[in-house]
């Protein structure tokens, strides 16, 4: 059964061109869904192939989920993942069914994504500066390309000293399903980048390392996503906000800022390298909002 589900993950990684942190999420999913199989949790004893699994199996499989105190959200994604693995099964002529037809996952309200306000974004975009060390130019290059690109923080990690084209004022990045786009910098950003990679970066590097990566951390290595989680939370504390920030805030609020000033919502699903319009539809709530401020304040029967 180890062996199905090694084929479907390696299946999305190669055929699919789904990225290490996808298949990493599935790889946990679907390594729950066999320690289930493999005890035999709903007492009708232990699984010995996939193709005995049957619709109240999965069902007891979802409860168990909902007892261990899973959010909804979560036990919808373990269920999407297992529909997917099942649905590969079934085209791999390893099942004849497809054993999670009609388990529905649990209602999900659609939460809106949280943004900073732009004093926000500069309190923090200024809260590296006073920092002359190589770990504070750092800081202020990943902070300003953060905010001038919206990448997603796994984006911004994997870049190299190559994706960044000071010149020409753009940076190249890989997104999900390894989707090559290329995101305008505004003058700042580019400037911060130019500093520490001059200033910066040689400091971070040991004698005679090589490193293609454009951000590294204090051993010279490439900069990990739950590093920078972490270099973020400080200076958001620095910076006096009371938020509870995460690395997507500064994407959020990149979408936010734009639309609010005028960009298109094309243009910013371009730019946030979104596959579906839909997705990036979210954000004009939070514009609609600006604008109900700005009609509220400017309107004289208001």
């Amino acid at each position: 059964m180890q062996e199905s589900v090694t084929r479907f993950l390696e299946h999305l990684l190669v055929e699919k061109g789904a990225s290490p942190h996808t298949v990493a999420a599935y790889r946990n999913d679907l390594s729950q869904l066999l320690q289930y199989a493999a005890a035999g949790e709903t007492g009708r004893g232990k699984l010995a192939r996939w193709s005995q699994t049957t619709p109240d199996f999965l069902a007891g499989y979802v409860a168990g989920l909902h007892e261990r105190g899973y959010n909804n959200t979560t036990v919808a994604r373990k269920i999407a993942s297992a529909r997917a693995f099942f649905n590969f099964l079934a085209q791999e002529g390893e099942l004849t069914g497809d054993p999670v037809e009609g388990l529905s996952p649990p209602r999900i309200g659609r939460s809106l994504p949280k943004a900073l306000t732009r004093e926000e974004v500069e309190r923090l975009l200024e809260a590296p500066l006073p920092m002359g060390t190589p770990e504070g130019l750092r800081d202020t290059a990943m902070l300003e390309l953060l905010y001038a690109s919206g990448l997603r923080v796994s984006e911004l990690v994997d870049l190299e000293l190559r994706s960044v084209n000071l010149e020409e004022q753009y940076v190249r990045c890989f997104g999900k399903g390894s989707k090559e786009r290329v995101v305008p910098l505004y003058a700042k950003a580019v400037e911060s980048v130019a500093v520490y990679l001059r200033d910066g970066r040689p400091g971070l590097l040991r004698p005679g390392q090589q490193q293609r990566a454009l951000f590294l951390n204090h051993r010279g290595e490439k900069l990990t996503r739950q590093g920078f989680w972490f270099i973020l939370k400080g200076y958001a504390a620095e910076a006096g906000i009371g938020k509870s920030i995460t690395p997507h805030m500064l994407r959020h609020s990149f979408a936010t800022h734009l639309l609010a000033g005028g960009a298109s919502l094309r243009n910013v699903q371009e730019l946030l390298g979104h596959a579906s319009i839909a997705t990036t539809q979210v954000y004009t709530h939070l514009t609609d909002q600006h604008v109900r401020r700005q009609y509220e304040s400017a309107h004289p029967r208001a």
